[in-house]
Order: structure tokens, then sequence, then C-alpha cells
């Protein structure tokens, strides 16, 4: 468009006008793509403003209605709403700043995938109701324990319920034991079943006379004077006693199956557990696994990570085991014990598969010690939701470690439990 001399008055400012009207439409007509946002999610996007040296934006119109705020060139928050919002800079040029113009530009906030899953309570009448979410801390042994058990949200959408369980029981002679149990989605009963796993070994290894009998045969295990041979005659001796333990659950299990009148298949669930005491020689922690939920021990300095039971991931054509098979019960049940004694550890961690398959996706990387780097690096807030765990300042650990639960992964959506020992 020609602009007429005369409505700039001298040449001189004639010429200046001209000049700041030319920055202004240049800034006017460029193309701004403006960062997409979630819904939800920390959002922040600048604008360069190198090419427009002599343009100042004062302010972002219609910025309230999206959560986010403008301050520096700057738009930063948690949007709350996925929508197409229609922003307007308020811009000015520095040689006219009493003349305030506008700039259109869009700005996309994508839906939270969260809040495409619905979140139904589960049903408080029905058989064997199950809280959708619980946790749980304390002290274990010396050290503390926190664990977080949450229905998943293929469950939730549902209204279906919560699958895992666990249990934790400080028991005589200064013993604790955690086990951890993950239901079977396609088995009617499996809530009560990993209800009934945990709680049913914890109850067993209650007697007095049973952790008495394991107590003196880890002693002679690790009594110098004894030979190798009267060692393994005792360490038989252990296994036979946590094998009574694992049986007495499965038995426990056909009774309630046969109570109930359904197969004993209606309760299939997957079973771990840690019995562990401090000896005047280091802490021992006898485990167990039947299933795909696995048990870590990381040392003080983060440098060696164990896996303390096998997993049943890839033999049997990716179907997992349960403690309700009368298959497990072979003669190679034995290798499913273990006996772990040293002097100091700074975390030993279940988990269910909830947990296992999004965090670390292969069983080859729970011994992997950068992947448990990551892994407590996310649990110190270093995730998209930067929800931490403060393991530090724990007065609310349970409920930080029940929020942290809650996190997004595309494709995984299975119950989740996690219990850590610290």
């Amino acid at each position: 468009m020609k602009i007429p001399s005369f409505y700039f008055g001298t040449p001189k400012k004639g010429m200046e006008k001209a000049s700041i009207y030319k920055e202004k439409e240049e800034f006017k007509e460029a193309h701004w793509i403006v960062k997409s946002a979630n819904a939800g999610k920390p959002y922040e996007f600048t604008f360069e403003m190198v090419d427009f040296p002599n343009i100042k934006i004062k302010n972002i119109g219609n910025l309230g209605e999206t959560g986010l705020t403008f301050e520096n060139n700057r738009i930063s928050g948690i949007p709350t709403t996925n929508n197409l919002y229609h922003l307007d800079i308020e811009f000015f040029h520095t040689e006219d700043q009493d003349t305030i113009e506008i700039k259109r530009v869009q700005l996309l906030v994508n839906v939270d995938p969260k809040d495409l899953w619905k979140n139904i309570p589960s049903d408080k009448t029905a058989d064997f109701y199950k809280e959708d979410e619980v946790s749980l801390k304390g002290k274990f042994l010396d050290k503390k324990i926190v664990v977080a058990s949450k229905r998943g949200r293929s469950h939730a959408h549902e209204g279906k319920f919560r699958e895992d369980d666990f249990a934790v029981n400080e028991l005589p002679a200064e013993w604790m034991i955690v086990s951890v149990s993950d239901g079977a989605g396609s088995a009617k009963a499996a809530r009560e079943g990993s209800r009934i796993a945990t709680t049913s070994i914890n109850d067993f290894f209650s007697s007095p006379e049973i952790l008495d009998n394991i107590e003196n045969n880890i002693n002679l295990i690790y009594a110098s004077e004894y030979l190798e041979t009267e060692q393994n005659e005792c360490w038989q001796n252990v296994i036979r006693l946590l094998y009574e333990g694992v049986l007495s659950v499965h038995h426990t299990l056909e009774k309630t199956a046969i109570e109930n009148k359904f197969s004993i298949n209606d309760l299939h669930a997957t079973l771990i557990f840690a019995l562990v005491k401090k000896f005047s020689f280091g802490y021992v922690i006898l485990t167990f696994g039947v299933g795909d939920c696995p048990i870590n021990l990381i040392n003080t300095d983060f440098s060696k990570v164990q896996l303390l039971n096998p997993m049943d991931v890839g033999e049997f054509s990716g179907g997992t085991r349960f403690i309700t098979m009368k298959e497990i019960f072979n003669d190679h049940i034995a290798s499913r014990f273990k006996l772990t004694c040293v002097n100091d550890f700074s975390h030993l961690v279940l988990m269910t598969d909830g947990i296992y398959d999004p965090k670390f996706l292969t069983e080859n990387k729970l011994e992997n010690t950068e992947s448990w780097i990551t892994f407590f690096d996310d649990l110190n807030g270093d995730n998209d939701d930067h929800t931490k765990v403060d393991f530090i300042n724990d007065a609310e650990i349970d409920q930080q470690l029940l929020s942290w639960t809650d996190f997004w992964s595309r494709g995984n959506h299975d119950d989740r439990t996690l219990a850590i020992i610290y």
C-alpha cells in the first residue's frame, strides 16, 4: 500500500514513522508456530525476538483461559483443558510505546491421554471386595519400608477390581516378611487369590518354631567350623521349611476354591516374598518367586544389582506360572528359593509386572545398574509428571509413591504394586 508523503509530516519524521510501520507490519506478517502443549503437563515456549529487536511483547491476550502465564517473552505453566486457543500477542515498537498492536497466533493443547480413561469405582457389595488403591509405610528391621498398590487403568475403566496385593508383617525373633502377588486378569477371583497368597505365606512364617528352626540352620551355614557338606545339608533344611510354607499357600487356595465351589484356576496368582533378618554376620534374605514379578537387591553404592528370584517369562510361550499350579511343585522347585547374605544394602525392591514392564521392558535390564539408576531418578522426580518420592523427608512417602504409580505409559495399564525397603 502506498502511503502519501504528507501523512508523515517532515521528511525525517516521515522516514522514522515509515520504518516503525514497516517493522510492525513485518512482525505481524511473520509466520509463527507456537509449540503444542499437552493438558495437565508442564509447558514452556519462548518467543524468539532476535529478528525483531525493536518489537516488545507486552502481554498475551486470552492466555488466562489456558491456565498458562506469560513473562519475559515466555509462556509457561500447566494447561488445564485441551482446546485450540486463539492468542493475541499485544506488542509495541520501542519508538512508539503508546501504540499497542495485536498479532494473533494459535496454541493447540492436546488432550491428556489419562483423561480418556474412566475411573469407575469397584463394587463394594461384591464378593471379595478390595480397595482400588492402598499404601503403607513403616519400619522394616533397622530400615524402612514403603509399599503402594494401585488398580490399573484397564480395570478402572471398566469398574473392575485391583488384582494385585501385598502383605508386610513383623514376625517373632526379629524376623520380617514382605510378600507381593499379582492376580491373573483372566481368573474371576484372582483378587482373592492374590490376597490369600500374601496373607497365608506371612501367616505360615509367624510360627516361632518354624523361624527358630530356620535360624538354627542359617547359623550353622555361616559357622566357619562347618564343612561344606554340612552347610549344604543345613541349606536343604531351610529349603524344606520354605517349601512347606509355599505348599501351605497352595493348600489354602485349594480349600478356598472348594468352599466357594469354583476351580482353583479361578484364583490364579503369582507370588514373591522376602523373609529377612539381620544377624551378627549380615542381613539374611530368604526369597521365593513364581511368576513374572521380580525381587531385586541393590548394594550400598549402586554398583551391583542382584535379581533374587527366577522370572517365569519367555520360557512358556509368554505365559507365566502361578502359585495355584501343581506343576511348580516338582523337582525344580528348589531353584525358586534363594539365600542371600550381605553386610548392608541400599534398597530391596519387590514389584509386579505393572511396574516392571513399562520401567524395565526386558528381564536382562533387571540386573543392569544403569537401568536402576534411571529408575530411582524417575522416583526422584525425573519424570513427565515431576512426581517425586522423597526417601529422605519421608513423612508422606506412602502417598507420594501411590501418586507416582499413576504414571502414564502407552500400552501399559495393568495393576501396579511396588514395595521398597530402604
